[in-house]
């Protein structure tokens, strides 16, 4: 028998083990300063690519108004206590039919935390009987959800409509012996490698396959469609998506989510999704906070116009420089390149120190090993100079890599 601390000692997990080495700067570093393409890290100002500020909200004069305003008359306290029992409020309902009317379905249920709410929104619509088929690079959070589901589950290959094809033939077998349903998960924009999912593909299953579909569409709500309506909206198939989730983590700049579906579906959600149930509703300042920039995403365009300038600008840009940026079709943007953790982590820290740029770097664990890929986020507050500015850079900084420059053990010290 061992000791529970122990055993966690001996193992502090594939990220947790290098804890020493990178607390402070390549993990949990502090950006400082108003929410910005330039932050300060480590006292000095970086050009920043690692926020999904989407749309520039986050630092906003309406915005900052709206949420200074909101917290001045309510406080955090308000609403108190969980929305079933005594934490509702008018403002909470006005956002609820706004956003189902942003997204197109015919009620929304809001969620207090985006991570959470998919873990339990899962665990809410499926019992034992039932069967879930999910993409392979789905979002930890729909991964979470996933692991609680008692009943069966098959994965497909990422964006693999024929893989798709194959496990719902699996999972209605086997749901026509259970008596069960069939819940496939997938999501909008995949966060990390920026391709869209193939809603419109797996839509069409449902032609073949009886099945209900839920997107994770935490990247697409505000950047994808004519009119930021989300994924399914660029790719006109949102009628076809029957859960969709979106959160205010990304181009809301703020916290929280939400479930948009038939209202039945919503009102099974409000009384039976134990994390809604069972947690304090969402502030006052949090509700007000997000009407303000849902008015302000609906009524300028041009921000998401913008944000679309700066990405195929920074994407061409990106390709015509010879860098490989794989097959995003979204904002998110992935440059790949091939090198071990120690010349990655010495090729962020003179990006960094020496460039003054700061974005996310992906090594093993998450991608294989030997592959590097930092993730760009591009905004609506970028400039052009900032996108040819990373560019010259990074031509700077793969031509250290390929010739070796980064071997070393250490750059320098931080």
């Amino acid at each position: 028998m061992k000791d529970l601390f122990e055993k966690i000692r001996a193992n502090r997990g594939p990220i947790g083990m290098h804890a020493k080495e990178s607390h402070g700067y390549f993990t949990f570093p502090k950006l400082e300063g108003d929410v910005s393409p330039r932050m300060i890290f480590r006292g000095k100002e970086r050009l920043n690519w690692s926020l999904n500020n989407y749309l520039g909200l986050a630092n906003h004069p309406e915005v900052r108004k709206a949420d200074a305003d909101a917290a001045a008359q309510f406080g955090l306290a308000v609403p108190m206590g969980a929305r079933m029992m005594s934490g509702n409020s008018d403002q909470h309902e006005q956002l609820e039919r706004e956003l189902s009317e942003f997204v197109h379905k015919p009620d929304t249920i809001l969620c207090n935390f985006g991570y959470q709410a998919m873990v339990s929104a899962i665990d809410c619509l499926v019992d034992r009987h039932d069967v879930i088929v999910y993409d392979a690079e789905s979002h930890a959070c729909i991964l979470d959800g996933v692991r609680l589901h008692m009943g069966k589950r098959y994965v497909f290959k990422h964006n693999d409509i024929a893989d798709c094809e194959k496990q719902l033939e699996r999972a209605t077998k086997l749901a026509e012996t259970s008596g069960g349903s069939i819940l496939v998960i997938t999501e909008g924009v995949f966060g990390m490698r920026g391709d869209q999912g193939k809603l419109k593909e797996i839509v069409a299953l449902k032609k073949k396959f009886n099945f209900r579909l839920f997107v994770d569409d935490a990247h697409g709500i505000g950047t994808m469609g004519a009119k930021g309506g989300g994924t399914g909206e660029e790719q006109n198939c949102q009628d076809g998506i029957d859960i969709y989730f979106g959160t205010f983590a990304k181009s809301f700049a703020l916290i929280g989510g939400f479930i948009s579906s038939e209202t039945q579906i919503v009102e099974y959600l409000r009384y039976n999704m134990r994390s809604q149930i069972f947690a304090k509703s969402l502030p006052m300042p949090i509700v007000v906070g997000a009407l303000k920039r849902l008015e302000l995403m609906r009524n300028h365009p041009e921000y998401k116009a913008n944000l679309w300038k700066i990405t195929h600008a920074l994407q061409d840009g990106l390709k015509k420089a010879g860098f490989e940026i794989g097959v995003t079709n979204s904002p998110v943007t992935p440059v790949f390149m091939n090198g071990s953790i120690p010349e990655a982590t010495n090729l962020i820290y003179d990006l960094r120190e020496n460039f003054n740029i700061f974005c996310s770097m992906v090594v093993y664990p998450v991608v294989p090993k030997g592959m590097i890929i930092l993730r760009i986020i591009p905004t609506a507050i970028h400039s052009m100079e900032d996108v040819a500015y990373t560019i010259e850079c990074f031509s700077k900084i793969v031509g250290k890599l390929k010739s070796g420059q980064y071997m070393a053990e250490k750059i320098a010290s931080f």
